[in-house]
């Protein structure tokens, strides 16, 4: 049962006529904002910061660039929340961790400087869970405060999804970003690995991406090429490319349907729904299809329950630093689960890493055949609704595959399970973002929400 109605997300896009006209000016919306923030984040919990003071000083900027004609992007005044593993020359950088209670840097992130130079208004800090790994630190679902938002990136799903703000960054190395995105009712944007420069975030894994939860596609589309256009991808990789305004919607022509091995613990609601997600795209004339059809698919389906492992053991050897010096530093401050991960890595080998990697080379080998059969792949965010109960942030063995692939996923808000909400996840090839956002685009406006 929810504990009060449905929230409603703000999103920003659709409001730059009516700041070109002077009809309505950013620091309108971010009053708006600001008004949600103070009803609802007692009990929420989405932030570890804020600094209003400066979020309207800014935001008066941008409405006097609108004013004069001269914005300084589509995303100019569009008030942000900044996960808490981003480091903020102007605000705390916790991580999650009593550890860096005090750490305060002296430089913003590449994607935080980014979006301030595209003219975007950084309100506060969401909260992460520990390192963007898995112990939660209490902020709670907005659709029912009994339950998780879902994490790592649990501030920001939770902030924008009952209209604090209408977007905020997140980041994802298992789920971080897709998982709390269906778990909170919002849209989330996971690029392909590498598209957005990850310089000043400790997440720093091979499979680790910046990305964007949204209240619309827009919102997540303008708010990651501002990142690209300004400061680019990962260093050695190609930035996120594509036009300057949201992709319009184009209809796939067949869709891969993937059940993955988290279907048979998922909730009869949650199959249901994935399942009248992919009869509506037949009744609009699109083919799907799934193991049952192509081998391609089925030899996929039976390759992605080493997804979850092999990711483990790749992070697990990854995070040997910080996680050792962290350790040196003060032990008895991390988490039971955090130290349990350095248990772990301690207990793994170079070799094991080497076997690892060869092996995720393999499966996204196996993903890339896709692209002969289908436009891109449907599938869950999670198994079910967000669980109750804010000691885990939810089963990632739905969302750990995209991960693994290093390919864009985006996540639409329209399934649900027990009136509660449940991504519908669209999953990409590598390089192809614009492509997924497109098609995303035109899923949107065919499968009808559950709520």
């Amino acid at each position: 049962m929810m504990t009060r109605s449905a929230p409603t997300m703000a999103p920003y896009h659709e409001n730059t006529a009516a700041f070109r006209d002077g009809t309505r000016t950013p620091r309108d919306f971010l009053e708006a904002c600001i008004e949600r923030i103070t009803e609802l984040e007692p009990s929420v919990g989405a932030f570890v910061s804020l600094d209003l003071d400066a979020a309207r000083a800014a935001s008066d900027q941008s409405s006097a660039r609108w004013a004069a004609g001269t914005p300084a992007s589509q995303i100019d005044g569009m008030p942000v929340g900044i996960k808490d593993i981003i480091e903020t020359a102007d605000l705390p950088t916790k991580m999650g961790s009593p550890i860096f209670e005090q750490y305060r840097p002296w430089f913003d992130s590449a994607s935080v400087s980014a979006l301030r130079e595209a003219g975007a208004v950084v309100v506060g800090k969401t909260v992460t869970t520990e390192f963007a790994a898995t112990q939660p630190r209490g902020t709670r679902n907005p659709w029912d405060l009994a339950r998780t938002p879902g994490g790592s990136s649990s501030g920001s799903a939770a902030s924008v999804g009952c209209g604090m703000l209408p977007a905020a960054l997140g980041t994802q190395v298992v789920g971080s970003i897709i998982r709390p995105s269906g778990f909170c009712g919002v849209v989330g944007f996971k690029p392909s690995l590498g598209a957005l420069n990850r310089g000043g975030s400790l997440d720093l894994l091979s499979q680790s991406c910046t990305g964007v939860l949204a209240a619309s596609l827009g919102d997540a589309w303008l708010t990651a090429r501002a990142i690209a256009e300004r400061v680019g991808g990962d260093p050695g990789y190609a930035p996120l490319a594509g036009p300057d305004a949201p992709p319009a919607p184009r209809r796939p022509t067949c869709v891969a349907l993937l059940r993955t091995d988290g279907w048979p613990i998922a909730t009869s609601d949650a199959k249901a729904e994935l399942l009248r997600a992919a009869e509506a795209l037949r009744a609009a004339g699109i083919n799907v299809i799934s193991a049952d059809d192509t081998p391609d698919i089925a030899a996929l389906e039976a390759a992605l329950p080493e997804a979850e492992p092999v990711t483990r053991t790749i992070n697990a050897w990854e995070w040997r630093w910080p996680l050792n010096v962290f350790g040196r530093r003060d032990h008895a401050a991390l988490s039971p689960s955090i130290q349990e991960r350095m248990e772990a890595m301690a207990r793994l080998t170079a070799d094991d890493y080497v076997r690892a990697l060869q092996r995720r080379e393999e499966i996204r080998t196996l993903h890339a055949r896709l692209l002969a059969h289908a436009d891109c792949a449907i599938s869950l965010t999670a198994p079910g609704a967000a669980p109750v109960g804010l000691g885990s942030t939810g089963n990632p063995i739905f969302v750990v595959p995209g991960s693994l692939l290093g390919v864009p996923v985006v996540t639409l808000p329209k399934l649900a399970d027990g009136g509660l909400p449940l991504g519908l996840q669209l999953i990409g090839y590598r390089g192809r973002d614009a492509d997924l956002f497109a098609l995303a685009a035109a899923i949107e406006q065919i499968v009808p929400g559950a709520y």
